[in-house]
């Protein structure tokens, strides 16, 4: 094999037309997430850009929408209880998921349906 993967620079959910202030309500607002300006070439597309620790995470308008509501991003945050009542005090509703040993998680669903995975390690995980 001569090539590397070097990680993975963005994820993109997808939401209806007309998303843009929903979506910077929910993202930048509520989850304290910068928006990141999209290039020029590509504003006519719609949607809105995030930064997301070191990668970002995309809106993209879709025409013929269905939220994501098995696939989803997982995000390592710290403190995730901060987090979890932040959400909570915004009228979120945090699904509690214990099912990995070593990572707290919770997931929730942003305002088009989108699912969302929130995880901190609690140590080394084997």
């Amino acid at each position: 094999m001569n090539y590397t993967f070097a990680g993975i620079d963005h994820i993109q959910l997808a939401a209806p037309i007309h998303c843009e202030q929903l979506a910077r309500e929910f993202y930048s607002e509520c989850l304290g997430m910068a928006e990141v300006v999209k290039p020029q070439a590509l504003r006519h597309r719609g949607g809105v850009w995030f930064q997301c620790g070191s990668q970002q995470l995309h809106i993209g308008v879709q025409e013929a929408f269905v939220p994501a509501r098995k696939a989803h991003p997982g995000i390592e945050v710290s403190p995730i209880a901060a987090l979890r009542e932040r959400l909570i005090r915004h009228g979120y509703t945090v699904q509690d998921d214990a099912n990995r040993e070593g990572i707290e998680r919770f997931y929730v669903h942003d305002p088009f349906g989108n699912r969302l995975e929130f995880m901190e390690k609690a140590g080394p995980i084997d």
